[in-house]
């Protein structure tokens, strides 16, 4: 959850700054800063929002998704709490555009699977090892965890967090593996929607431990490639024709 990962929905407007704000007064780096008079330029609207959206998933990882508020964040991101009514709906939608940003970010420079034209395998390679490089960040695995801790008494979390990520995933997976020349490919009799499924978690393993037993360092680049390559050969060998 960087500021670098937040870069899709709607920009903030200059007049969302909270009434009272004085723009003299605001740091540089206030979302709420201003260099002149009139609507701000789309680059300090979207630097506003990535502020406001940054602000919200440090927020939620430090403190806890339900023990944070919309006036806290409002307050340390220097917006009034209806600009984000108006531009996310709310605290899910907050978490929404954070997940989605980050996953869009991460994937980003990968050519669409439903109209990729190289051979199945290149483009599961491609997909299998950013798919590891985003599932192993540690914000990602922070997030999984806090999820977990909270979604029973916090159900939205929960829900959110599903939408946002693993579904999205599921169903570009999806799509993919129902491509003519794709699905030609694969052994009859297979579930389609138990396919997707079957390669993320050849692909994760035993992902589990990660959340119990968080690493003291990230996953070295080389063992990142090494388990994509097992975890996408396992899935062709069952999958395949």
């Amino acid at each position: 959850m960087t500021t670098s990962d937040l870069s899709d929905a709607a920009p903030l407007d200059e007049q969302d700054c909270p009434e009272g704000h004085d723009l003299a007064d605001s740091a540089a780096d206030s979302p709420c800063f201003g260099k002149a008079a009139g609507r701000p330029r789309a680059a300090d609207k979207v630097a506003r929002r990535e502020a406001l959206l940054h602000t919200a998933g440090r927020l939620f990882l430090e403190k806890g998704y339900s023990k944070v508020s919309l006036e806290m964040i409002a307050r340390e991101a220097h917006v009034a709490v209806r600009t984000i009514y108006v531009k996310f709906g709310g605290k899910a939608g907050l978490l929404n555009a954070i997940i989605a940003n980050g996953r869009a970010h991460h994937m980003s420079g990968m050519a669409s699977m439903d109209t990729d034209p190289r051979p199945m395998e290149e483009i599961l390679q491609d997909f299998s090892l950013r798919f590891l490089e985003l599932v192993s960040l540690p914000t990602f695995i922070n997030l999984h965890r806090m999820v977990v801790a909270e979604a029973r008494s916090t159900p939205e979390l929960g829900e959110t967090f599903f939408k946002a990520g693993p579904q999205q995933t599921r169903d570009q997976l999806g799509r993919f593996f129902a491509r003519p020349d794709i699905k030609v490919q694969l052994r009859e009799g297979l579930r389609a929607e138990m396919v997707p499924v079957f390669l993320i978690n050849c692909l994760m393993g035993d992902y589990m431990s990660h959340l119990l037993y968080p690493r003291e360092a990230r996953m070295p680049a080389e063992e990142l490639q090494r388990r994509a390559a097992e975890g996408l050969d396992l899935f062709l060998h069952a999958v395949r024709r």
